[in-house]
């Protein structure tokens, strides 16, 4: 066989700095079938990349198990990238940013990821309904009422007022990112009190970001979900100030200081 002749070119390639102008790092549940999904089709972009890394986690939906996170956090971010700087992180699970706490999971990530911004859901949705000037809001979570009630707690203790609060009663993940998007919009409708002045649609594996100005249409009241709320804070955080209304009036917002 004749040997095929190699050669190395006379002149090294330009390198630019960054393959993508920003970087946003998701830690995913390793059951999280949406969050991909979702960042996908509203964040990533020519400048925006999306770099995932997916952490243990067991169903069922139980606050001993979502606390169970904790000791991976560290590590889940120090494998994005490893050694790159990123812009923003996101801790993509919303009851246990809840269990947690937002300022534990912000120190375990900084320490992989010093330089970037930390994005939990509820931090996101919390900002997201001040954006819009919510004080009394309504609830809508999948989940329990014993998982439900340390979010109850964390919204309360914030200053909101909660007219109502519903639950689905679900404890796998996995069942939650199969409720068909026509029911979230049936269940945001009965959830939505007519006193509130905003509806939160909590966890990450529903998929009420698809449907999220077809339920603000339905109900006439802003509407935030945890995927939105993130997506909407990590587009500002990269310098992305585009409106999009017609994703729901958040994405018609500016961030301001962050957290």
């Amino acid at each position: 066989m004749e040997t095929i002749a190699l050669s190395v070119t006379a002149r090294a390639p330009r390198l630019d700095d960054r393959p993508l102008e920003k970087r946003i790092g998701l830690v995913v549940l390793a059951t999280d079938h949406t969050t991909e999904a979702d960042f996908t089709r509203l964040v990533a972009s020519e400048r925006i990349g999306v770099y995932v890394t997916r952490i243990p986690y067991a169903n069922p939906v139980t606050p001993e198990n979502l606390r169970a996170m904790q000791p991976s956090l560290n590590a889940a971010a120090a494998l994005i990238l490893p050694n790159e700087p990123l812009d923003a992180v996101v801790y993509s699970c919303t009851s246990a940013s809840v269990v947690i706490g937002d300022k534990e999971i912000a120190a375990a990530i900084h320490a992989a990821k010093p330089e970037a911004a930390v994005v939990t859901p509820t931090a996101a949705a919390v900002k997201g309904l001040r954006v819009l000037g919510a004080r009394r809001i309504s609830v809508l979570t999948p989940y329990t009422i014993e998982t439900s009630r340390s979010m109850a707690d964390y919204f309360a203790d914030l200053g909101f007022e909660i007219d109502r609060f519903t639950c689905l009663g679900l404890t796998d993940d996995r069942e939650m990112a199969r409720i068909a998007p026509e029911e979230i919009v049936a269940f945001a409708r009965e959830a939505a009190a007519a006193e509130s002045d905003a509806l939160f649609i909590s966890c990450t594996a529903v998929r009420a970001a698809g449907v999220l100005g077809k339920i603000e249409a339905t109900i006439g009241k802003p509407v935030v979900s945890s995927n939105y709320a993130t997506a909407w804070a990590c587009l500002r955080l990269c310098g992305e100030e585009k409106a999009r209304p017609e994703l729901g009036r958040l994405m018609a917002l500016p961030l301001g200081q962050w957290p």
